[in-house]
């Protein structure tokens, strides 16, 4: 297990481009008019889990999959409209009472600019994403967000820039997150979902071609679903008669750093500083550095390495009155072959999860959760495509009980008109 750990973390310079894989040489899709391009897709395909439930003890299982969905993108004379949307059945072999079941979502993004990168002007930009998750979805597509369990999540953000000349710019961001877990406190215990408003600004000012110094503050309010915590039996041994934690919190965070290009091929974005989290209605007052990072690098036209990592306060999702400090890293590399054909996708993602309170002594501990995978697309002729993956998932912990591994294949076909 310490190998394997050393491995993950040592090469924390590979997961987050599993977003990738796909569409390095996806086909070309139809037209409607000049400007709307539409790509429907279906795929299929089978997946053995060695630890269906992510427990210690957890049992085996395969399931059949089916998603039919499509992408678009619509481009205006100076904006941009892209959007996917799909749905999945998942239908299990064993366990079929319990886990078969759906997953779906959209994604939405657009951007507006009257002026080319870097000159002057304005910039507009929004996404929103909405996701129905089951348990069993592929184990690397959380952004670092969300632990395995039936859940919806709901993200928008956007962004108004204005650059005022060659040297400096300035922009207002805004966005929400939403987290709510589908408990079944006959079968689990409960987990505690959780959302976010954030309003902030950027300043930047830009020295050089290389060279783009950044200054960034946001301010946040967040709202914990602590009634979810009634009808749990977890704690009902010790749970003081009519007990009840804030679920309302704020914080913010004051970060500065550079965001520039290294080379024409690479640019990175690195930012540190301070963050302040009040949790519970100021129950706990906690604070400490905090960073942003993030890096591209087009090591050729056929080769693409990323990588992102961040650390952040928040409620705890799986302890009722407790508060953790959140650190992710991934990282990807992507790699087109045999004339654009064969794409292969490593990716691998760490998450840690440290307790800085906990309204319960039962509840002070740490987690671990390292996850890597390893993807490759064949694309068979202009409409069909084959794939498979295989995924490896661990978590170490203080509480002995919650550790796990957990790996899963999967073959399957993917036919995109």
């Amino acid at each position: 297990m310490k190998s394997i750990k050393f491995l993950l973390t040592a090469a924390a310079a590979a997961a987050s481009t599993a977003a990738l894989a796909g569409e390095m040489d996806r086909p070309t899709g139809f037209k409607v008019g000049d400007r709307l391009t539409l790509r429907p897709y279906v795929s299929m395909s089978y997946t053995y889990d060695s630890n269906v439930d992510s427990t210690r003890h957890g049992k085996t299982g395969s399931n059949w999959s089916v998603e039919p969905g499509f992408a678009a993108d619509y481009v205006g004379e100076n904006w941009k409209l892209d959007g996917r949307a799909w749905y999945q059945y998942h239908a299990y072999n064993h366990y079929s009472s319990q886990l078969n079941q759906s997953s779906f979502g959209e994604i939405l993004s657009f951007t507006w600019a009257d002026s080319l990168p870097n000159e002057k002007g304005w910039t507009v930009k929004f996404s929103e994403q909405f996701r129905q998750i089951a348990q069993d979805d592929d184990m690397t597509t959380s952004d670092g967000r969300g632990m395995g369990r039936d859940r919806k999540e709901f993200t928008f953000d956007s962004i108004v820039e204005r650059r005022i000349n060659q040297y400096l710019h300035g922009a207002l961001t805004a966005g929400y997150y939403f987290l709510d877990y589908e408990n079944n406190v006959k079968k689990y215990a409960t987990m505690f979902g959780w959302e976010r408003v954030t309003v902030g600004g950027e300043a930047g000012y830009t020295a050089s071609k290389w060279t783009d110094f950044v200054i960034s503050g946001n301010y946040m309010w967040y709202t914990q679903d602590n009634d979810s915590l009634h009808g749990s039996p977890y704690y009902s041994g010790y749970t003081p008669k009519g007990r009840h934690i804030s679920g309302d919190s704020e914080g913010w965070s004051l970060m500065g750093g550079i965001a520039t290009r290294a080379t024409e091929r690479i640019e990175y974005r690195l930012l540190g500083g301070y963050s302040r989290f009040d949790y519970g209605n100021g129950a706990k007052k906690l604070g400490g550095f905090t960073y942003q990072t993030s890096a591209r690098w087009a090591i050729n036209d056929r080769l693409s390495f990323m990588l992102l990592g961040s650390s952040y306060y928040q409620p705890s999702e799986n302890s009722y009155g407790s508060a953790n400090k959140v650190y992710t890293a991934s990282a990807g590399l992507a790699k087109s072959w045999v004339r654009g054909k064969l794409s292969t996708n490593i990716d691998l993602a760490y998450r840690k999860e440290r307790t800085e309170y906990a309204e319960y002594n039962i509840d002070n501990y740490d987690r671990d959760i390292y996850t890597g995978r390893i993807a490759l697309n064949y694309r068979l002729n202009r409409f069909l495509t084959a794939f498979t993956s295989l995924e490896y998932q661990m978590e170490d912990s203080d509480r002995r009980s919650y550790e796990y591994d957990r790996w899963r294949g999967t073959v399957g076909m993917r036919l995109t008109y």
